[in-house]
Formats: C-alpha cells, sequence, structure tokens
C-alpha cells in the first residue's frame, strides 16, 4: 500500500464525482454557452454573495489574473514572504503584470494590520517608490502549515486598504479548509475581498479547477485576462460538474482531513528523529527534523515504508492529509513513526 502524503492535490475523482462529470450537459464555454459551466459559477458566486466568478483551469492563472486586473506594470503589491503568489507561481506578478512584491515579515504567512500599515506608509507620497495598488492575503496558508487568518485581523487589513485605495486579493486555494476549522462562512469572505480565488482540486477533491470571484466589472477583465493567458477552455462542463459536485459533497468531510493531521502531528512529536512539529489547524503537517540527520534521509526511511512526503526547503519536511488518505493509511503511518 503506498500512501501519498505530498500534498492534496493528489487525489482521484470519487466514483460520484465521475458519474456526475460522466453525466454533465456541455456547450463551448468560449461562447459562455457550456451550462454546466455556468452552474458552477453562478453556485459559487451566490455562496460567497459576490456578482460573478470565471472557472479557470489553474489556481496559478486564477491568482495571477487577480494580480493582473488590480494594477498596471509599475505597481506594488503588499504581501507576506511566504505568499504562494510570490515564491510559487514562477515570477508571475513580474512577467505577466511587471509588478513588484513588497514582502511583509509575518509569521506563518500571516502579517498583522500594524505591519501593513507601516509598509504602505513607508512611500505613499514618494515619487521613487511604486504605486502601492494591491494587498494579497493567503487563506490557509501553505508555506505556513496550513494556518488560518483571525477574521478579525482581516476585517482590521481591510480598513487599511479602504483609507489607502488598494485592491485586496485573497488566494483562497483552501479557503474551504480555513472556513470548517474556524466554523466561519463564505459570505463573510464576500464581503471583505474585492477578489477571492478558490481551488477545487486540493482538500475539495476535483481533478482540475479553481474559480475567481468578484465584481461583474472585475470579472468582465478577468475574462479578457483569461484568454491573453490561455485559460479559453471549450467543453470544459465535464471539470465543472466535478467542482460542483466537490462543493456539494466535499466541504463537510475537511474536518476528517484536520483530525487526521493532528494525530500525526502528535506522533511526529513523539518520534525521536523529529525536532520540532509546528502548529496544525488544518491538513498541512510542517516539521523539522534533529540536526543529526539529513532531511533527504528522512524522507528517504519514510519512501521505503511506502509513505511520500516532499521537503519545502530551509530544513522544513510537509505532509498532506486529504480526501484519499484513509484510516488504513493513518495507522500504517503513525506506526511507522513510532518505530523509525
Amino acid at each position: 500500500m503506498q500512501i501519498n502524503l505530498i500534498s492534496d492535490t493528489v487525489t482521484k475523482p470519487t466514483k460520484g464525482m465521475l458519474k456526475a462529470m460522466l453525466n454533465a450537459e456541455v456547450g463551448d464555454d468560449v461562447f459562455k454557452t457550456d451550462p454546466t459551466v455556468n452552474k458552477l459559477q453562478e453556485k459559487i458566486a451566490k455562496m460567497f454573495g459576490m456578482e460573478d466568478a470565471l472557472f479557470f483551469p489553474s489556481g496559478t492563472m486564477a491568482n495571477q489574473t487577480g494580480i493582473k486586473i488590480h494594477t498596471q506594470p509599475g505597481d506594488k503589491m503588499f504581501c507576506d514572504k511566504y505568499a504562494h503568489v510570490y515564491n510559487y507561481e514562477g515570477g508571475g506578478a513580474a512577467a505577466n503584470s511587471g509588478v513588484t512584491s513588497h514582502l511583509i515579515d509575518g509569521s506563518r504567512g500571516m502579517f498583522t494590520t500594524n505591519q501593513l500599515s507601516e509598509a504602505v506608509l513607508g512611500g505613499r507620497s514618494d515619487i521613487h517608490v511604486p504605486y502601492a495598488r494591491l494587498v494579497t492575503l493567503e487563506n490557509t496558508t501553505n508555506k505556513g502549515g496550513g494556518a488560518c487568518w483571525d477574521f478579525e485581523e482581516i476585517l482590521k487589513i481591510k480598513k487599511v486598504c479602504t483609507a489607502n485605495n488598494l485592491a485586496l486579493h485573497l488566494d483562497g486555494a483552501r479557503l474551504f479548509n480555513a472556513l470548517v476549522a474556524k466554523n466561519e462562512t463564505p459570505k463573510q469572505y464576500g464581503e471583505v475581498f474585492d477578489t477571492i480565488s478558490i481551488c477545487l482540486s486540493k482538500g475539495l477533491g476535483a481533478p482540475i479547477g479553481s474559480v475567481l470571484l468578484g465584481s461583474k466589472k472585475h470579472i468582465e477583465k478577468a475574462l479578457r485576462v483569461r484568454k491573453l493567458f490561455g485559460g479559453a477552455m471549450r467543453q470544459v462542463g465535464y471539470l465543472a460538474a466535478a467542482g460542483i459536485y466537490a462543493l456539494d459533497n466535499h466541504v463537510e468531510r475537511l474536518a476528517i482531513d484536520h483530525t487526521r493531521a493532528k494525530i500525526i502531528g502528535v506522533a511526529l512529536q513523539n518520534c525521536e528523529l523529529v525536532k520540532n512539529v509546528e502548529p496544525i489547524e488544518t491538513n498541512i503537517i510542517i516539521f523539522n527534523v534533529i540536526d543529526s540527520i539529513n532531511e533527504q534521509d528522512f524522507i528517504q526511511r519514510l519512501n521505503r515504508a511506502g509513505i511520500s512526503l516532499i521537503s519545502m526547503g530551509q530544513g522544513k519536511l510537509r505532509m498532506v492529509t486529504h480526501l484519499d488518505f484513509t484510516e488504513e493509511m493513518l495507522e500504517r503511518v503513525v506506526s511507522t513513526l513510532e518505530n523509525i
């Protein structure tokens, strides 16, 4: 039995999801005539209380489109130093939008309102620095170990954005994990953010797809940018059907992934080869091994036991629980860590 904990992107469609995909009614989405895509977009926009939504083939493209519709070349975006849009999207903000990234030294991928205020004030009236246009948050934080933002802090950040005429974008690749963990609602986020990207192919278990949400005006711009980026698709309702099924069937079960991640966290804390385990709130586990062993050696030891994980650099190792990670697999991982 091979156990893949590299990411929650490794899941396969369930039988119910495959059936929904097979039976999907499709059209040509470039002409906006794919009824299943339209249904998905309307469904998730209504869920978040936002005006419109647009289906994308990837979360990176959805995020990069969000950045582009809020900025002009030479503008500045504020984000955490751990932000996915800065670290893991191929330099897209610079390449696609000509945007400079002002990195804030937050904690576990999250910065404070005061840190943002100081960063904004630093160049508001100085002709030598880029125009400040956009703030991007990530919830949950990937490199921060699945950490969830305090919603009250987000509301304070929104006030800073409003006062300084800054757009606010959310990289919500794993937002539903945060909603389940914090008992929050989609509409809370829809009321605060100008645009939100939602990934359907991580914890929700769809094979492909993300959605960008925003106002009618924002999505009208996003439609053109998606075309520019090569993301216009044809009979993509087969994939949109998987997204609809995921939203209807796979949200509440995310709590199971969170519980299993915390159980693995306890096993890691009790493992003599592990130096520390970062706090676990959702489905991501990040830890460091002791100084006397190499992290690649630890990965190889687990690989030999049939367990796959990944390095995030800087000595950090990551495991991610997901839809295809069963109770039997959990017992095997815990037993391996106890005896490694």
